[in-house]
Protein backbone atom coordinates (compact mmCIF):
# COMPACT_ATOMS: atom_id res chain seq x y z
CA UNK A 1 0.00 0.00 0.00
CA UNK A 2 1.35 3.38 -1.01
CA UNK A 3 2.41 5.75 1.71
CA UNK A 4 -0.07 8.69 1.82
CA UNK A 5 2.66 11.00 3.06
CA UNK A 6 4.92 10.04 0.17
CA UNK A 7 2.11 10.54 -2.35
CA UNK A 8 1.24 13.89 -0.82
CA UNK A 9 4.88 14.95 -0.87
CA UNK A 10 5.26 13.99 -4.55
CA UNK A 11 2.02 15.80 -5.42
CA UNK A 12 3.14 18.89 -3.53
CA UNK A 13 6.54 18.90 -5.21
CA UNK A 14 4.94 18.37 -8.62
CA UNK A 15 2.53 21.22 -7.98
CA UNK A 16 5.40 23.37 -6.74
CA UNK A 17 7.44 22.61 -9.85
CA UNK A 18 4.45 23.44 -12.04
CA UNK A 19 3.99 26.77 -10.28
CA UNK A 20 7.66 27.52 -10.77
CA UNK A 21 7.39 26.65 -14.47
CA UNK A 22 4.24 28.77 -14.85
CA UNK A 23 5.82 31.78 -13.16
CA UNK A 24 9.27 31.37 -14.69
CA UNK A 25 10.64 33.91 -17.12
CA UNK A 26 10.15 32.60 -20.70
CA UNK A 27 13.57 33.94 -21.70
CA UNK A 28 15.17 31.87 -18.93
CA UNK A 29 13.30 28.74 -20.01
CA UNK A 30 14.26 29.37 -23.64
CA UNK A 31 17.89 29.73 -22.56
CA UNK A 32 17.67 26.47 -20.61
CA UNK A 33 16.14 24.67 -23.60
CA UNK A 34 18.84 26.11 -25.87
CA UNK A 35 21.58 24.94 -23.52
CA UNK A 36 20.05 21.46 -23.38
CA UNK A 37 19.83 21.28 -27.20
CA UNK A 38 23.40 22.54 -27.53
CA UNK A 39 24.65 19.97 -25.02
CA UNK A 40 22.80 17.14 -26.76
CA UNK A 41 24.21 18.20 -30.13
CA UNK A 42 27.70 18.39 -28.64
CA UNK A 43 27.40 14.88 -27.19
CA UNK A 44 26.20 13.47 -30.52
CA UNK A 45 29.07 15.14 -32.32
CA UNK A 46 31.56 13.82 -29.78
CA UNK A 47 30.14 10.30 -30.05
CA UNK A 48 30.26 10.44 -33.83
CA UNK A 49 33.81 11.74 -33.68
CA UNK A 50 34.76 8.89 -31.34
CA UNK A 51 33.23 6.28 -33.67
CA UNK A 52 34.97 7.79 -36.67
CA UNK A 53 38.19 7.99 -34.64
CA UNK A 54 37.90 4.28 -33.80
CA UNK A 55 37.55 3.51 -37.50
CA UNK A 56 40.60 5.61 -38.29
CA UNK A 57 42.57 3.94 -35.50
CA UNK A 58 41.66 0.49 -36.82
CA UNK A 59 42.73 1.58 -40.27
CA UNK A 60 46.09 2.67 -38.90
CA UNK A 61 46.45 -0.61 -36.98
CA UNK A 62 45.51 -2.58 -40.05
CA UNK A 63 48.05 -0.70 -42.11
CA UNK A 64 50.76 -1.37 -39.51
CA UNK A 65 49.85 -5.07 -39.30
CA UNK A 66 49.92 -5.36 -43.05
CA UNK A 67 53.38 -3.84 -43.12
CA UNK A 68 54.53 -6.25 -40.41
CA UNK A 69 52.96 -9.13 -42.34
CA UNK A 70 54.80 -8.12 -45.49
CA UNK A 71 58.05 -7.83 -43.52
CA UNK A 72 57.60 -11.20 -41.82
CA UNK A 73 56.72 -12.77 -45.13
CA UNK A 74 59.90 -11.39 -46.65
CA UNK A 75 61.99 -12.51 -43.67
CA UNK A 76 60.48 -15.97 -43.75
CA UNK A 77 61.21 -16.32 -47.46
CA UNK A 78 64.75 -15.07 -46.96
CA UNK A 79 65.36 -17.54 -44.11
CA UNK A 80 64.04 -20.42 -46.19
CA UNK A 81 66.20 -19.41 -49.16
CA UNK A 82 69.29 -19.11 -46.98
CA UNK A 83 68.56 -22.50 -45.35
CA UNK A 84 68.25 -24.09 -48.77
CA UNK A 85 71.51 -22.47 -49.87
CA UNK A 86 73.35 -23.67 -46.72
CA UNK A 87 72.01 -27.16 -47.16
CA UNK A 88 73.13 -27.10 -50.78
CA UNK A 89 76.57 -25.95 -49.63
CA UNK A 90 76.70 -28.89 -47.26
CA UNK A 91 76.38 -26.78 -44.13
CA UNK A 92 73.68 -28.74 -42.39
CA UNK A 93 74.03 -26.93 -39.07
CA UNK A 94 73.58 -23.49 -40.62
CA UNK A 95 70.77 -24.80 -42.76
CA UNK A 96 69.02 -26.14 -39.68
CA UNK A 97 69.51 -22.82 -37.85
CA UNK A 98 68.10 -20.87 -40.76
CA UNK A 99 65.15 -23.22 -40.99
CA UNK A 100 64.48 -22.64 -37.32
CA UNK A 101 64.59 -18.87 -37.93
CA UNK A 102 62.20 -19.29 -40.84
CA UNK A 103 59.83 -21.19 -38.58
CA UNK A 104 59.90 -18.35 -36.05
CA UNK A 105 59.13 -15.81 -38.79
CA UNK A 106 56.36 -18.04 -40.07
CA UNK A 107 54.86 -18.32 -36.59
CA UNK A 108 54.94 -14.55 -36.19
CA UNK A 109 53.47 -14.21 -39.64
CA UNK A 110 50.56 -16.48 -38.72
CA UNK A 111 49.91 -14.42 -35.58
CA UNK A 112 50.04 -11.19 -37.56
CA UNK A 113 47.71 -12.55 -40.22
CA UNK A 114 45.25 -13.66 -37.52
CA UNK A 115 45.41 -10.19 -35.99
CA UNK A 116 44.94 -8.70 -39.43
CA UNK A 117 41.82 -10.77 -39.97
CA UNK A 118 40.38 -9.68 -36.63
CA UNK A 119 41.32 -6.07 -37.25
CA UNK A 120 39.83 -6.22 -40.73
CA UNK A 121 36.54 -7.47 -39.30
CA UNK A 122 36.57 -4.81 -36.63
CA UNK A 123 37.43 -2.20 -39.22
CA UNK A 124 34.41 -3.21 -41.29
CA UNK A 125 32.15 -2.79 -38.29
CA UNK A 126 33.83 0.52 -37.48
CA UNK A 127 33.29 1.73 -41.03
CA UNK A 128 29.57 0.97 -40.85
CA UNK A 129 29.35 2.57 -37.40
CA UNK A 130 31.21 5.62 -38.63
CA UNK A 131 28.81 5.98 -41.54
CA UNK A 132 25.85 5.83 -39.16
CA UNK A 133 27.57 8.27 -36.82
CA UNK A 134 28.18 10.67 -39.68
CA UNK A 135 24.53 10.47 -40.71
CA UNK A 136 23.42 11.01 -37.12
CA UNK A 137 25.81 13.93 -36.76
CA UNK A 138 24.41 15.49 -39.93
CA UNK A 139 20.84 15.02 -38.67
CA UNK A 140 21.84 16.47 -35.34
CA UNK A 141 23.38 19.47 -37.07
CA UNK A 142 20.22 20.06 -39.11
CA UNK A 143 18.00 19.65 -36.06
CA UNK A 144 20.22 21.94 -34.03
CA UNK A 145 20.02 24.62 -36.72
CA UNK A 146 16.23 24.26 -36.69
CA UNK A 147 16.24 24.49 -32.90
CA UNK A 148 18.33 27.66 -33.06
CA UNK A 149 15.82 29.14 -35.51
CA UNK A 150 12.98 28.17 -33.19
CA UNK A 151 14.86 29.64 -30.25
CA UNK A 152 15.24 32.96 -32.07
CA UNK A 153 11.52 32.92 -32.91
CA UNK A 154 10.61 32.08 -29.32
CA UNK A 155 12.85 34.84 -28.02
CA UNK A 156 11.17 37.28 -30.38
CA UNK A 157 7.74 36.06 -29.26
CA UNK A 158 8.82 36.34 -25.63
CA UNK A 159 9.94 39.92 -26.22
CA UNK A 160 6.63 40.70 -27.92
CA UNK A 161 4.71 39.06 -25.08
CA UNK A 162 6.69 41.07 -22.54
CA UNK A 163 6.00 44.28 -24.44
CA UNK A 164 2.31 43.35 -24.64
CA UNK A 165 2.22 42.66 -20.90
CA UNK A 166 3.89 46.00 -20.22
CA UNK A 167 1.39 47.75 -22.49
CA UNK A 168 -1.50 45.95 -20.82
CA UNK A 169 -0.26 46.91 -17.36
CA UNK A 170 0.11 50.51 -18.51
CA UNK A 171 -3.40 50.54 -19.94
CA UNK A 172 -4.75 48.92 -16.78
CA UNK A 173 -3.02 51.60 -14.75
CA UNK A 174 -4.47 54.35 -16.91
CA UNK A 175 -7.90 52.78 -16.70
CA UNK A 176 -7.57 52.46 -12.95
CA UNK A 177 -6.55 56.09 -12.69
CA UNK A 178 -9.43 57.13 -14.94
CA UNK A 179 -11.93 55.06 -12.97
CA UNK A 180 -10.94 56.37 -9.54
CA UNK A 181 -14.12 56.17 -7.42
CA UNK A 182 -13.05 59.25 -5.46
CA UNK A 183 -13.10 61.41 -8.59
CA UNK A 184 -16.54 62.18 -10.11
CA UNK A 185 -16.99 61.61 -13.81
CA UNK A 186 -19.07 63.65 -16.22
CA UNK A 187 -21.36 60.72 -16.85
CA UNK A 188 -21.87 60.25 -13.13
CA UNK A 189 -22.62 63.94 -12.57
CA UNK A 190 -25.00 63.98 -15.53
CA UNK A 191 -26.78 60.92 -14.19
CA UNK A 192 -27.18 62.51 -10.75
CA UNK A 193 -28.55 65.74 -12.23
CA UNK A 194 -31.00 63.88 -14.44
CA UNK A 195 -32.06 61.76 -11.47
CA UNK A 196 -32.68 64.77 -9.27
CA UNK A 197 -34.55 66.58 -12.05
CA UNK A 198 -36.70 63.53 -12.75
CA UNK A 199 -37.46 63.14 -9.05
CA UNK A 200 -38.42 66.81 -8.81
CA UNK A 201 -40.76 66.44 -11.79
CA UNK A 202 -42.29 63.39 -10.19
CA UNK A 203 -42.82 65.20 -6.88
CA UNK A 204 -44.36 68.15 -8.72
CA UNK A 205 -46.70 65.84 -10.59
CA UNK A 206 -47.76 64.14 -7.38
CA UNK A 207 -48.28 67.48 -5.66
CA UNK A 208 -50.44 68.73 -8.55
CA UNK A 209 -52.63 65.64 -8.32
CA UNK A 210 -52.93 65.66 -4.50
CA UNK A 211 -55.28 67.58 -2.14
CA UNK A 212 -52.37 69.61 -0.90
CA UNK A 213 -51.60 70.58 -4.47
CA UNK A 214 -55.19 71.66 -5.09
CA UNK A 215 -55.26 73.66 -1.86
CA UNK A 216 -52.04 75.31 -2.87
CA UNK A 217 -53.57 76.21 -6.24
CA UNK A 218 -56.69 77.63 -4.50
CA UNK A 219 -54.55 79.65 -2.11
CA UNK A 220 -52.47 80.84 -5.00
CA UNK A 221 -55.67 81.83 -6.91
CA UNK A 222 -57.02 83.66 -3.82
CA UNK A 223 -53.75 85.45 -3.37
CA UNK A 224 -53.83 86.48 -7.02
CA UNK A 225 -57.46 87.74 -6.64
CA UNK A 226 -56.60 89.74 -3.53
CA UNK A 227 -53.62 91.17 -5.28
CA UNK A 228 -55.77 92.20 -8.26
CA UNK A 229 -58.37 93.76 -5.92
CA UNK A 230 -55.69 95.60 -4.00
CA UNK A 231 -54.21 96.89 -7.24
CA UNK A 232 -57.63 98.08 -8.42
CA UNK A 233 -58.18 99.81 -5.08
CA UNK A 234 -54.86 101.58 -5.34
CA UNK A 235 -55.65 102.69 -8.86
CA UNK A 236 -59.09 103.98 -7.73
CA UNK A 237 -57.50 105.92 -4.89
CA UNK A 238 -55.00 107.41 -7.25
CA UNK A 239 -57.80 108.35 -9.69
CA UNK A 240 -59.88 109.86 -6.86
CA UNK A 241 -56.98 111.90 -5.60
CA UNK A 242 -56.28 113.11 -9.11
CA UNK A 243 -59.99 114.02 -9.57
CA UNK A 244 -60.12 115.95 -6.30
CA UNK A 245 -57.10 117.91 -7.28
CA UNK A 246 -58.64 118.85 -10.61
CA UNK A 247 -62.03 119.58 -8.92
CA UNK A 248 -60.39 121.89 -6.45
CA UNK A 249 -58.81 123.81 -9.20
CA UNK A 250 -62.14 123.99 -11.11
CA UNK A 251 -64.18 125.06 -8.04
CA UNK A 252 -61.91 127.98 -7.32
CA UNK A 253 -62.32 129.25 -10.84
CA UNK A 254 -66.04 128.73 -10.75
CA UNK A 255 -66.32 130.59 -7.46
CA UNK A 256 -64.52 133.55 -8.90
CA UNK A 257 -66.65 133.42 -12.03
CA UNK A 258 -69.78 133.03 -9.90
CA UNK A 259 -68.99 136.01 -7.81
CA UNK A 260 -68.46 138.06 -10.92
CA UNK A 261 -71.69 136.69 -12.42
CA UNK A 262 -73.56 137.37 -9.19
CA UNK A 263 -72.37 140.91 -9.24
CA UNK A 264 -73.53 141.27 -12.77
CA UNK A 265 -76.88 139.73 -11.87
CA UNK A 266 -77.28 142.11 -8.99
CA UNK A 267 -76.58 144.97 -11.28
CA UNK A 268 -79.05 143.62 -13.78
CA UNK A 269 -81.67 143.11 -11.13
CA UNK A 270 -81.31 146.68 -10.10
CA UNK A 271 -81.70 147.81 -13.61
CA UNK A 272 -84.69 145.60 -14.24
CA UNK A 273 -86.43 146.52 -11.06
CA UNK A 274 -86.64 150.09 -11.99
CA UNK A 275 -88.94 149.70 -15.01
CA UNK A 276 -90.85 146.95 -13.29
CA UNK A 277 -91.48 148.93 -10.29
CA UNK A 278 -92.74 151.71 -12.45
CA UNK A 279 -95.06 149.44 -14.29
CA UNK A 280 -96.34 147.80 -11.20
CA UNK A 281 -96.84 151.13 -9.78
CA UNK A 282 -98.77 152.32 -12.80
CA UNK A 283 -100.84 149.10 -13.07
CA UNK A 284 -101.61 147.80 -9.63
CA UNK A 285 -104.30 145.44 -10.77
CA UNK A 286 -101.75 143.63 -12.68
Amino acid sequence: MANPFSKGWKYMMSSFDKKIDDNADPKVQIHQAAEAAREQHRQIQEQAAAVIGNRNQLEMSLSRLQKERDKLTANTRAAVQQADAARAAGDAAKAQELEHTAEIFASQLVSIETEIDQTTEMHGQAVRAAEEAQQQAKRSQVEYEQIKTQIRELESQADQAKMQETTSRTLDGLQGAASNPNVPTLDGVREKIESRYANALGAQELAANSHTGRMAEIEASGADARADARLAEIRAQMASESGRNELGKGSAGELEAGEEAAADVDDADVTLEEPGDAGMKGNPGA
